[in-house]
C-alpha cells in the first residue's frame, strides 16, 4: 500500500512531537513524610535516635538521652522480622538487643525510667554487659502519637510500636520508634515489670 505524501509528513510529525509531549508531563513527586512532634507524657521516656548501618532487614540506631547535660548512650539493633502462624499472637515478630556505647551515663535515663515504669528502687551491684538480647513483637506499624502517648493507625503516621521482653519473658516493655523524627521511647506496660525492666537495662546503660 502506498502512502499519499501528506500523510507521511504528518506521521513523521506525530513521531517527533509525542516523544516531547510525554517529557513534558509533570512528574509525581513522591510523598513525603511529615514530622511529629513529639509531647512527653506519664509512663514514658523519650529519647533521640540516629541510624546506623545494619544489615538486610535489620535495623540499627544509636540512642542518646541527656538530662542536666548528662548523656546516656546505647545501641539498638532490630533483627529482621519474621511472621507468625500463630492468629492469636502478634503478625510479626523478632529478636534484638541493646548494645553498650563507652562514656554513656546511665543514670539520666534509669532516673527518668524509674519515674516512668513505677519502679520501686533503682538498681544496686549492677554487672555490665555488652549487650543484653530481647525478643521484640510488633504491635502496629505507620503509627501516629498522639499528645496522650496513645497511638491510632488513623491518620497514617511514622511510628512502629513493639512490646519487648527480656530475662526469659520476666521483664516487659514498650518500645515505640519513629525514624522519621529521630524519636523513640520506652514506655510502660504493666508496674509489677518496673523493677525487673530498670534491672535488665541497668546491665548496660
Amino acid at each position: 500500500m502506498t502512502l499519499h505524501p501528506l500523510r507521511v509528513r504528518l506521521l513523521c510529525i506525530l513521531l517527533v512531537v509525542a516523544p516531547l509531549v510525554a517529557c513534558q508531563r509533570p512528574a509525581v513527586a513522591p510523598e513525603t513524610p511529615v514530622v511529629e512532634p513529639y509531647a512527653p507524657t506519664e509512663g514514658a521516656v523519650g529519647f533521640d535516635i540516629l541510624p546506623l548501618a545494619g544489615s538486610e532487614g535489620s535495623h540499627t540506631w544509636l540512642a542518646t538521652y541527656t538530662d542536666e547535660g548528662r548523656t546516656t548512650k546505647f545501641r539498638i539493633e532490630l533483627g529482621a522480622v519474621t511472621a507468625s502462624d500463630n492468629k492469636s499472637l502478634p503478625a510479626s515478630a523478632g529478636q534484638g538487643r541493646f548494645v553498650a556505647e563507652v562514656g554513656s551515663d546511665p543514670i539520666p535515663l534509669l532516673d527518668s525510667l524509674k519515674k516512668a515504669l513505677q519502679a520501686k528502687r533503682l538498681p544496686k551491684n549492677v554487672q555490665a554487659v555488652d549487650a543484653l538480647p530481647f525478643d521484640y513483637a510488633i504491635l502496629g506499624e505507620n503509627q501516629t502519637r498522639s499528645p496522650n502517648g496513645g497511638y491510632s493507625d488513623k491518620p497514617k503516621g511514622n511510628w512502629t510500636a513493639m512490646e519487648i521482653s527480656f530475662a526469659k519473658g520476666k521483664g516487659e516493655v514498650l518500645l515505640n520508634v519513629d525514624p522519621v523524627s529521630h524519636k523513640a521511647e520506652l514506655s510502660i506496660k504493666d508496674p509489677a515489670y518496673g523493677d525487673i525492666v530498670l534491672a535488665e537495662l541497668a546491665k548496660v546503660l
